[in-house]
């Protein structure tokens, strides 16, 4: 009986170690375990497959350049069009907190404000909203000027 008790309370421990070590890579953004990939440039472009990028979810990524780490995300609105902008925004960017998505809206992990993923753009500018960063689309790809990332360092 008490062998029984005792492989029950390490197997509690054992788990709770197991939550706490999940919880803490996506806490801290571990490369390759968070959520968040990594990418290069290629030729002074970031290509990122369509494929990868049409599920409707908010897809993070992480460019480094010069010792910088610069993070991005890419979504498909439910208007059929990819948005893109940095993971971060013109007043919170201090934070270093970025956005999750909620639904059709990316939610501020800083102040809690919510924005329409469609309207992630150009004209969105100022203020909380994701900070737009511009792309385009090959057909098979969304291409990110390496040029427009280095731009966006400032919020980093």
């Amino acid at each position: 009986m008490k062998a029984a008790k005792k492989g029950f309370k390490w197997g509690i421990l054992v788990a709770g170690a197991l939550l706490a070590g999940v919880a803490t890579v996506f806490a801290l953004n571990f490369p390759g375990l968070s959520g968040v990939e990594k990418v290069k440039a290629v030729n002074g472009t970031v290509a990122i497959p369509l494929t990868k990028v049409s599920d409707g979810s908010a897809h993070f990524y992480r460019y480094t350049e010069g010792g910088k780490e610069i993070r991005f995300l890419v979504v498909k609105g439910s208007d059929g069009q990819f948005h893109t902008a940095f993971d971060s925004c013109d007043v919170c960017f201090r934070e270093k907190k970025g956005y999750v998505q909620d639904g059709d809206t990316m939610l501020c992990k800083n102040c809690g404000k919510k924005f329409q993923i469609n309207r992630i753009g150009p004209h969105s500018v100022g203020g909380c909203n994701p900070s737009y960063l511009p792309a385009t689309s090959d057909g098979r790809n969304i291409i990110v000027k390496a040029s427009d990332l280095q731009q966006g360092a400032r919020y980093f």
